[in-house]
């Protein structure tokens, strides 16, 4: 998968390095805020590596940029918390494990958020997958990354960064159309279960109205997640010794489809105010780019 994830970065930095030009002259001093980079993409199609070599590939010559990596799913809420957040709705399946809009702390993130727009020293949270048998938890404060600036640019990545919340009528629209056609995962849950997470998602469009600008790695068959989320669950088996078996793995991907379902359409037509500010790279199962529109 390397070579693949390796091939687009030209297209990425051809994308990035012009929005970022124009930041800097409108931000010219060390105190002015750092360029906020979205990067989205459904798990298991390669963001996480891609972003990896993206921030390699800035930091380096002839760029040399102080790039700070951040993912959505470090701001995960503990074990504690979700098991609480669980209990305390247990009848939505939804919120049964960390996946969906309501599972993460946002109050986290805009601290985080702030503090890097402020070029501060920054403490990054880590969540660490393989904690509780797969479950995940995040590790405790003194073991998260310490970051300095000034920052020229936060990378902020993840399987659902830049969805929105739809209104009212567009999400029983959406639900009943699952029903009637009955595809997908929608009509498997109770409306008043999908409007907590949309509801919950308002939370997160302060996260979104911060950043400069979005990459989305799109998949051609959102059905996709399910071989590469077994493959990546493989991959954290080997190097943790833990992890979901491809069961599980199942049916803990049935949880994130329905955010998939509901919010995917409306990050294709564009997440952002403004125009050329978000990438969308569409790719095959193989990981290959079959597509780039510049929305």
């Amino acid at each position: 998968m390397a070579s693949v994830i390796k091939d687009k970065t030209p297209l990425l930095t051809s994308f990035l390095l012009p929005l970022l030009s124009d930041h800097v002259s409108r931000n010219p001093t060390t105190t002015s805020p750092p360029f906020f980079l979205g990067v989205s993409g459904p798990q298991g199609s390669g963001k996480t590596s891609l972003v990896t070599i993206l921030a390699a590939n800035l930091r380096a010559t002839p760029h040399k940029l102080n790039v700070v990596v951040f993912s959505i799913d470090d701001i995960y809420r503990t074990h504690a918390d979700q098991c609480a957040l669980s209990e305390l709705y247990p009848e939505n399946k939804l919120v049964q494990h960390r996946g969906e809009p309501g599972t993460h702390d946002v109050e986290l993130g805009k601290v985080v958020f702030q503090s890097l727009r402020e070029q501060k020293e920054t403490k990054i949270p880590v969540y660490d997958k393989s904690k509780f048998n797969g479950k995940g938890d995040r590790l405790n404060s003194v073991d998260w990354e310490t970051v300095k600036g000034p920052y020229d640019i936060v990378i902020f990545e993840g399987w659902c960064v830049g969805f929105r919340p739809l209104s009212d009528e567009e999400l029983k629209q959406k639900w009943e159309n699952s029903r009637q056609a009955q595809k997908g995962t929608l009509g498997r849950h109770a409306l008043e279960h999908l409007q907590f997470i949309n509801t919950k998602l308002k939370d997160y469009d302060s996260l979104t109205n911060s950043l400069d600008a979005l990459i989305h790695i799109d998949a051609e068959d959102t059905a996709f997640v399910y071989d590469w989320r077994i493959q990546q669950e493989h991959g954290l088996f080997a190097s943790h010794g833990s992890g979901m078996t491809d069961d599980q793995v199942i049916d803990f991907v049935d949880g994130y489809m329905p955010a998939y379902e509901l919010y995917v359409d409306t990050l294709r037509r564009g997440a952002l105010k403004e125009k050329g500010k978000q990438l969308r790279v569409v790719i095959g199962k193989d990981r290959n780019t079959s597509k780039v529109v510049n929305l």
